[in-house]
């Protein structure tokens, strides 16, 4: 089992950055494949971005990509979602995710262990 908490949330401009971070409890963090989702009021949880467990792949929604990056910290059990040129479409609820040698899924069903989310709200 593993446990997800969630940080680094706030409220921006937008074009300003955020780093979310997720600490984990697990000892065996690094064989588990993390990502992120989020969820905007009155729309679906999406998928944001994932780090495979082996950290060798990464995979980024569409609407992400070149502006957030993943990157992991095995040693302090820690993985980080850097968020630059933030949107007000980026305000959401964001969630970390996990699940042990899980693929880079792009699914809400491809992770078992979620956070309990932290809140990003970036303003026009």
């Amino acid at each position: 089992q593993v446990q997800l908490v969630e940080s680094g949330g706030g409220l921006v401009q937008a074009g300003g950055s955020l780093r979310l971070s997720c600490a984990a409890s697990g000892r065996t963090f690094s064989s588990y494949t993390m990502g992120w989702f989020r969820q905007a009021p009155g729309k679906e949880r999406e998928f944001v971005a994932a780090i495979r467990w082996s950290g060798d792949r990464t995979s980024y929604a569409d609407s992400v990509k070149g502006r957030f990056t993943m990157s992991r910290d095995n040693a302090k059990n820690t993985m980080y979602l850097q968020m630059n040129t933030l949107k007000p479409e980026d305000t959401a609820v964001y969630y970390c995710v996990a699940r042990f040698q899980g693929p880079l899924g792009t699914s809400r069903y491809d992770y078992n262990y979620w956070g309990q989310g932290t809140q990003v709200t970036v303003s026009s």
